[in-house]
């Protein structure tokens, strides 16, 4: 993949997705629930860039879809995980673009982590 700026409706609203170039591990109750060499970065705006983990590099198991579920005007519809063995604090905090607008077609069959919900999210680089 290349990197590229996607060009989304709205004023003064860049998005760029690329390979984050780097290794992803996200951690909850000691338990490793994503590790990956294959993460995307995703920065919108002036937002904080955010990892989003191709879902064949977690551990689905660790995780329950819930109700909840939020809209983007520059992704699309957005759905929601818990993570069950980090109690009350891991409610909703993973998301994920299972049909995301063509402008950012690349985060689908990804998900991201809110790091005040998980242990962490610890990002290496690549060499």
């Amino acid at each position: 993949m290349t990197e590229r700026t996607i060009k989304v409706p709205g004023p003064a609203h860049p998005i760029t997705v690329e390979p984050a170039r780097a290794r992803v591990v996200v951690t909850v109750a000691g338990r490793v629930i994503a590790d990956t060499h294959k993460a995307l970065v995703l920065r919108e705006a002036a937002y904080p860039p955010v990892y989003y983990v191709p879902r064949t590099d977690a551990d689905m198991t660790l995780l329950e879809r819930t109700d909840h579920s939020t809209y983007c005007p520059y992704k699309g519809d957005c759905a929601y995980y818990s993570v069950p063995i980090g109690g009350e604090r891991t409610v909703n905090a993973v998301w994920t673009y299972e049909a995301p607008y063509a402008s950012v077609k690349e985060i689908a069959q990804h998900l991201a982590f809110y790091p005040d919900r998980v242990d962490s999210i610890d990002v290496q680089a690549d060499n």
